[in-house]
């Protein structure tokens, strides 16, 4: 699934027009809820690392996947490629941004070589990648709540800037698609 993600944004990379810098469009602000989460287990990924690996990907309003997996609509995804866990499933507590692969650890936004990894957030317009903006540090808190769903509060950073966001519901899979 993370390979998808990356050929995805390619692609989207590869037709978008060129901006016009004198005149940007302003953005609305990323949004304080999401209405979906994926969540994806990837196994043991790494050799080093004793940790099991799962993505988690939400979507604001306005934006949706296709049959295809691609995104459609207006809106902000939300996307943690990498947070080790110790076995496939996002338990309740505190998950802090960090690059060493420890349990309840996630991590952070980076750069290499154009494609995005870690935490970031994609700004999309009409189904075309508007933005990117690396999270480069940050918390990730999971509570079971009483019907079975689950709530996650995110405080994310932006060269210092903090970004705080919210989902609760239920974590689908590829499985519930």
């Amino acid at each position: 699934m993370r390979r998808f993600h990356l050929l995805l944004i390619l692609a989207i990379l590869s037709v978008l027009p060129a901006c016009n810098r004198n005149n940007p469009t302003p953005r609305p602000a990323a949004p304080k809820n999401y209405a979906a989460a994926y969540l994806t287990p990837h196994g043991k990924c790494y050799d080093s690392i004793e940790a099991n690996v799962l993505s988690l990907d939400l979507y604001s309003d306005g934006l949706t996947l296709d049959s295809a997996h691609h995104m459609q609509g207006t809106g902000y995804n939300l996307y943690l490629s990498d947070i080790f866990v110790s076995d496939a499933e996002l338990t309740a507590g505190t998950y802090r941004s960090d690059s060493t692969g420890a349990l309840f650890t996630f991590l952070p936004g980076r750069d290499f070589g154009g494609m995005p990894s870690g935490a970031y957030l994609l700004t999309i317009n009409e189904g075309a990648l508007e933005g990117i903006q690396l999270l480069d540090s940050g918390t990730m808190i999971v509570r079971d709540t009483l019907d079975g769903e689950v709530a996650l509060h995110f405080t994310l950073y932006h060269d210092g800037e903090p970004y705080e966001t919210h989902y609760t519901g239920t974590l689908l899979t590829d499985k519930d698609e």
